[in-house]
């Protein structure tokens, strides 16, 4: 979906709009301003509508959009303590879970990848450490859903080629699946050292340390800091020996934070801080346009697609989260994350009258180094702005709990069940099903030209 509003009269409407206020001294201020942006985000929102399926976003936006949302949602909460949204967050994270309460629901599975069932547990996780209200006791509780898709991780992992590694994409049948990604190996990185933190279980750290180390043995994560996008385990690649060399911001804050959760429960290993503070110098050069936080693969160009719109404010979600799990970085990352949140309200209409695509609500822009609301609107863009806005209190809130101090969700150590029972009956694959199953694409082709690899996106 295109969203860039180019008619001279939205030009004269767009350049009448005031920006949502801000004062980061003032913690009112900065709850006002994150209340008017979830209020826009949530106008986006369909599936607590007569009809609709909880938990859903309507078209264009994928599954895993959605899960993301209710994520940010969750931390929502424990930023600001509004409770306004909980209800339809814990309808949303609960229905979504299928029927084996580890995000699998049947209507996904078709075109389910790990990086999709992966986000939706990262948001069951943050209900965890956050202490976000438990669900009934018959209803699937926040940890062990997080237990049941790490479980299952651990039973995808893939030694047979580039010795390790998720694949992208859970059943052989979608496109995608002989790409192993980053992103999906982060979500399996990312919530395996947060669940080695809250239940003090060593298994959980070892296949953190684990996926890391697969990722710097081919080479997506670099010594140097930097986190690819991933590699083709098809001939002749099947050492994943070749990349996609495109460094994303969501890729970085994924393994970022996960290195600092290392960090922490490690008591400082300087093994871990070496590793954080190469990803953290690197992301700090890399992904800052004047202080400001910046898409560089795709922003300046205007080439975001729907889902890479949304990738600054999981970066914004998980440095915030480095500051609390190694408060030594703070000096490095908090200055950055107010700057950053400076000027993505300013990318804000601030008029809660003005409509957008349909959407009711105030509405904010994409870019952030512009001084102004560039028109260029969506859920990740909303979402962008919230998490800009509201972590700059992370500070003020208290840090994530454990088992051992104050976390109240129940666990399952042996929840999950294996892919065999969920592969579903396949129809014939449409073009439109290959554009649902894509995470980061509408559609994959990967090949050897000159040595690396090319992917169209």
């Amino acid at each position: 979906m295109r969203t860039f509003l180019r008619t001279a009269g939205l030009a004269c409407l767009l350049s009448s709009t005031t920006a949502i206020e801000l004062d980061l001294n003032s913690d009112k201020s900065v709850r006002d301003a994150a209340s008017t942006i979830a209020f826009g985000l949530l106008k986006y929102y369909t599936g607590n509508n007569t009809g609709d399926v909880p938990g859903n976003l309507p078209d264009p936006y994928f599954w895993w959009e959605a899960g993301a949302m209710f994520g940010t949602m969750v931390d929502y909460w424990h930023m600001t303590g509004d409770s306004t949204y909980n209800e339809v967050t814990t309808q949303a994270l609960l229905h979504q879970t299928g029927n084996d309460d580890d995000y699998m629901p049947k209507n996904q599975t078709r075109t389910l990848g790990n990086d999709d069932q992966g986000f939706w547990a990262m948001a069951a996780m943050s209900a965890a450490e956050n202490v976000f209200p438990d669900p009934p006791e018959d209803e699937p509780q926040w940890l062990a859903i997080a237990q049941a898709v790490f479980n299952e991780y651990t039973w995808r992992w893939d030694a047979a080629t580039c010795g390790g590694g998720l694949r992208w994409q859970i059943f052989q049948f979608n496109n995608g699946f002989n790409y192993k990604n980053s992103i999906s190996n982060g979500c399996f990185f990312n919530i395996a050292s947060r669940l080695a933190r809250f239940t003090g279980n060593e298994t959980y750290a070892e296949w953190a340390e684990r996926v890391w180390e697969w990722e710097m043995s081919i080479d997506l994560i670099t010594e140097d800091g930097k986190v690819y996008d991933g590699a083709s385990v098809d001939p002749p690649n099947t050492n994943c020996q070749n990349h996609d060399t495109i460094q994303w911001t969501y890729n970085a804050g994924i393994f970022l934070h996960g290195a600092a959760v290392m960090y922490n429960i490690t008591d400082g290993d300087e093994k871990w801080k070496k590793r954080l503070d190469s990803l953290l110098a690197e992301t700090m050069d890399h992904f800052y346009k004047d202080d400001i936080l910046f898409e560089f693969a795709c922003e300046e160009v205007e080439l975001c697609n729907i889902d890479q719109s949304s990738f600054k404010g999981y970066l914004t979600r998980w440095l915030a989260g480095v500051t609390q799990a190694a408060p030594y970085t703070k000096d490095t990352v908090f200055p950055r994350l107010q700057s950053s949140a400076q000027a993505a309200a300013k990318a804000c209409s601030g008029s809660p009258d003005t409509g957008f695509n349909g959407i009711a609500g105030t509405a904010c822009g994409f870019k952030w180094t512009t001084g102004g609301f560039d028109g260029n609107v969506g859920v990740g863009q909303q979402m962008n702005a919230l998490s800009a806005v509201m972590y700059t209190l992370v500070d003020k809130r208290a840090i994530p709990a454990t088992e051992d101090t104050g976390g109240t969700s129940k666990g399952n150590v042996n929840a999950g069940r294996i892919n065999d029972d969920k592969l579903p009956t396949p129809k014939p694959i449409t073009t439109a099903d290959k554009v649902a199953a894509g995470f980061l694409t509408t559609a994959i082709l990967m090949s050897v030209v000159g040595g690396s690899i090319v992917v169209v996106r």
